[in-house]
């Protein structure tokens, strides 16, 4: 059965019974006392200036200081309850007023910042030749070009897992991608994603060139 923090073993306790109750720990009397006193709260909050703090909140600083009055209430000193609590609750708005006031206000929501459709179509160009110059490789190149560099949207593969999947060393994976890359920076296959990317000078040939030379050579001494 629900308890009535109004009963006792012999007759309907004092006030005084039930602050010293409450005090004790006892939820179920904390809880009556709370919603037996909160039209004072109300009328504390009534007759405060709350600024620019909206009056839910005033009303729940109220609250804390309606219990902190109730857990600190001596009843055995001889005012009423209302009058001790009156000054607990007003206290408790007004510090709930100045920490309000000292917040800085919220900034203006700034419009979102769309991408611009150039930058957009120029990605997709650019992402879509790629996958058509690795896809006009040999099945096993493109294959070792894809994993190596995660174009599958997958995270980048290692040489020897790409060596398990194919039955060969990682070694023979080096050799195989060295090979992929230098056919994809030949200029009869690479000349659409250059155009795309600003990258037609015979400077950008050059190093283009001397990478694969570059590569060969860490491939032959492998």
């Amino acid at each position: 059965m629900p308890v009535n923090p109004t009963d006792d073993t012999n007759a309907q306790s004092p006030e005084a019974v039930l602050f010293a109750r409450a005090q004790a720990g006892c939820s179920a009397t904390l809880n009556y006392l709370m919603a037996r006193h909160d039209g004072l709260v109300q009328a504390v909050v009534r007759r405060q200036v709350l600024g620019d703090l909206p009056f839910k909140e005033a009303l729940q600083a109220g609250r804390i200081g309606l219990w902190r009055a109730i857990l600190g209430f001596d009843p055995q000193r001889g005012y009423a309850f209302s009058t001790y609590a009156w000054t607990s609750i007003a206290r408790h708005i007004w510090r709930a007023v100045e920490t309000y006031a000292r917040q800085e206000p919220p900034l203006p929501l700034s419009p979102p910042v769309l991408p611009d459709p150039a930058v957009v179509w120029e990605e997709k160009a650019i992402q879509q030749t790629l996958a058509e110059m690795v896809n006009r490789l040999e099945p096993r190149l493109a294959y070792i070009v894809t994993a190596r560099y995660g174009l599958d949207g997958r995270p980048p593969a290692l040489y020897w897992e790409i060596g398990a999947a194919l039955g060969v060393t990682r070694q023979r994976v080096a050799q195989l991608l060295a090979i992929a890359l230098a056919r994809l920076r030949h200029p009869a296959h690479s000349y659409r994603l250059r155009t795309l990317l600003g990258r037609h000078t015979v400077a950008d040939y050059e190093q283009a060139a001397a990478a694969t030379a570059r590569q060969r050579k860490r491939t032959r001494r492998g």
